[in-house]
């Protein structure tokens, strides 16, 4: 008989559904943490949460027992997934309960900010009648730019499409068609919308590329009078900046409901004029919790009672068989996304895979799905596994198409992607593996050459004149930063044409070593591209 464990407040109606589950106990035990929270996670066979309780390595120590983990809610921060994956422990959790809650929400601080909600009922409490004081600005043909455009930034979109806004969206995989038949007009960057926008509202995750995304450079390009709506993650508006922007008056207002440290009851902008914030209040409604409390009992019944898996983050439908038969290629597929993704992420039209050799004969969807989660993660507002990867990014309208091909071309196995930008150009990568394990980029944009897929990679186009390596060297040693393997590719045999190199680096160049390297005559283009170090692999794929 399995038993669940109930580890925050959870609504009466999924509290109902354990009630009616035949077979099925349950307890609720709010506010454990520490050795109680190890020792109460030992007793149970799954276990549903929100995001009250933080599960740790430290609270799965020694568990033998607990089965599964399912968050009421999207983010699972507060569950260590790792931790969860080596422990043989299902984490899953409800990613669509709290759309409409959350997008409304967002809208509705954009409303209070126009119409100087906050202010104006306080000066009735405090007995004053300032009428004059709190003219507001109307909505109706101001222009909204949204980024992220996944469920909740689509949600918010439409309804300012319906409040008569124009709206801007960025979102590195949405293509162009798709946007216009939503009623989007999609930019380049977030830099493009700046000078263009009214109102700015942000619907991704907080990851390295996205934090601070709104910084004191950003705001010497934002169009004056803008205000900016945050009910997505604390830590992508750079608090110190708002501040500043707000006392200059380049921003009219900003609206809160996140912050980098949650509970928050002091921040610098906490009484500032133009500013409204609310205590994370976005899926704080009754239909979202119960939305998500039903969603998750049904997830967690689902698998203890018919060993069904559905919204799993950190485990994949890939049975121990297949992941021996495709050995390191899902970790090719997995990283030549995440290098697409980093090449040229925005404007993506068209994708096509292509399999060569051996692992064309094998489960090649299971590769096309790993290739898809390595190109989209971090990018949308939900996590991206194999079930889900290809889904999304048919969403965004990106064509996805696969070729296999059983002859041996210089490897014994190989997986090349091309992808088609929006602008007419376009990009090559070839991925395989050498020994049993060890990813290698073997071509790039049609140059033949030998790299690391991993750790932090530095790829800049060049001429083929001597000299430059030695150049490059001196520079990165200049500015402190170690090469830890370099390798150069040329078009043709003969020398003197263009070429491109890609370096690995045991750290990330500054600003200022980048910058060095461009000025050098025969440097015409430098991308640094994050990925994985050796041997790291999302949870999914069995960290």
């Amino acid at each position: 008989m399995p038993n669940v464990i109930v580890l925050d407040t959870l609504s009466p109606e999924g509290l109902a559904l354990l009630d009616a589950a035949e077979g099925v106990d349950y307890e609720v035990r709010t506010g454990l943490k520490g050795d109680d929270l190890r020792a109460a996670l030992a007793e149970f066979d799954g276990a549903i949460c929100r995001s009250g309780v933080k599960i740790t390595a430290e609270s799965l120590a020694g568990n033998r027992r607990l089965k599964a983990v399912v968050r009421a809610g999207v983010g699972t921060d507060n569950i260590d997934k790792d931790a969860a994956t080596r422990a043989g422990v299902v984490v899953m959790n409800t990613p669509a309960g709290n759309t409409t809650s959350t997008a409304e929400h967002a809208f509705a601080l954009l409303l209070a900010l126009s119409r100087n909600i906050a202010p104006a009922y306080q000066g009735l409490v405090e007995g004053r009648w300032d009428r004059k004081l709190y003219m507001g600005a109307q909505v109706a043909g101001k222009t909204l730019g949204v980024v992220g455009l996944g469920r909740i930034g689509l949600a918010v979109a439409k309804r300012a499409c319906a409040f008569e806004m124009k709206v801007l969206g960025y979102d590195p995989f949405m293509s162009k068609d798709r946007a216009r038949d939503l009623g989007i007009e999609l930019v380049e960057t977030v830099d493009d919308m700046l000078p263009r926008i009214d109102y700015l509202t942000v619907h991704t995750p907080l990851t390295d590329e996205t934090r601070n995304l709104i910084d004191m450079p950003q705001l010497e390009r934002i169009k004056p009078g803008a205000r900016l709506v945050n009910a997505a993650r604390g830590g992508i508006y750079n608090e110190a900046a708002l501040v500043e922007g707000l006392k200059s008056g380049k921003l009219a207002g900003v609206a809160l409901d996140v912050f980098p440290e949650e509970p928050c009851t002091n921040s610098p902008l906490f009484g500032m004029p133009g500013v409204v914030c609310t205590p994370h209040l976005g899926a704080s409604t009754e239909e979202a919790q119960t939305q998500v409390a039903v969603e998750a009992v049904e997830l967690l019944l689902g698998y203890l009672v018919d060993g069904q898996i559905r919204n799993a983050v950190n485990v994949s439908p890939l049975d121990p068989q297949t992941l021996a038969s495709l050995g390191g290629y899902l970790d090719v597929a997995y990283r030549l996304g995440r290098l697409v993704a980093g090449m040229q992420s925005r404007g993506l039209k068209a994708i096509r895979l292509n399999y060569r050799g051996e692992i064309a004969s094998r489960d090649t969807k299971v590769l096309t799905a790993a290739f898809s989660s390595g190109l989209m993660e971090g990018a949308l507002d939900q996590e991206i596994n194999l079930v889900n990867a290809a889904v999304l990014l048919e969403e965004r309208g990106i064509e996805l198409s696969t070729e296999s091909r059983g002859d041996m071309g210089a490897f014994r196995s190989s997986m090349t992607v091309e992808v088609d930008l929006a602008d007419g150009k376009s990009h090559a990568a070839t991925g395989s593996v050498f020994g049993q394990s060890m990813p290698r980029l073997v071509a790039i944009d049609g140059y033949r050459l030998e790299a690391y897929l991993d750790g932090c990679i530095l790829i800049f186009s060049h001429q083929d004149v001597p000299g430059i390596i030695g150049a490059v060297g001196t520079i990165f040693g200049q500015h402190g930063v170690n090469i830890a393997q370099m390798a150069v590719g040329r078009a043709g045999d003969q020398p003197g044409g263009s070429a491109v190199g890609v370096l690995n680096l045991d750290g990330e160049p500054s600003a200022a070593a980048l910058e060095a390297m461009l000025a050098l005559p025969a440097i015409t283009a430098a991308t640094v591209i994050r990925l994985p170090k050796p041997g790291v692999r999302p949870a999914w794929m069995g960290a």
